[in-house]
């Protein structure tokens, strides 16, 4: 268990982290194009209605039910419409670009808590994220 003065120090770390991501240069452009997107009542409405359609089919899909060619089309024209849509596809990029650098770091901080030590480059070339991570790699 930490004390409460490691505790700390951790957590002013964490918030240098945090000031760092926040200080990368595409950060002011991943914020815009989430506010954007979220300003957009249509896009967020399309997506929105995207998202839950595709829930749908998903667990339609899940309790092996037979989809129709009909809805696979009409789910198909939806999803081209939200990528086509700038707003929509700039907080798509958002999101994706905001997961990758979660996955950076928690992967880093996965592999230090594993390994017991800052990990190499090499620790991460072996298949696996980390005992437990969930993946489909081979431990």
């Amino acid at each position: 268990m930490l004390t409460e003065s490691e505790q700390n120090l951790v957590l002013e770390k964490t918030r240098e982290l945090c000031a760092t991501l926040i200080a990368q240069p595409n950060m002011g452009t991943i914020r815009k194009n989430i506010d954007s997107f979220m300003a957009d009542e249509k896009s967020r409405s399309d997506y929105e209605s995207l998202m839950a359609k595709g829930q749908e089919l998903h667990e339609k899909q899940h309790k092996s039910l037979p989809l129709s060619g009909e809805e696979i089309g009409a789910f198909e024209k939806q999803r081209e419409a939200v990528l086509n849509n700038p707003v929509a596809r700039g907080f798509l990029d958002a999101q994706q670009a905001l997961h990758q650098i979660q996955e950076k770091v928690t992967q880093q901080i996965t592999k230090t808590l594993e390994l017991g030590r800052l990990p190499k480059e090499d620790d991460f070339e072996q298949g696996s994220c980390g005992h437990g991570c969930g993946c489909d790699h081979n431990h």
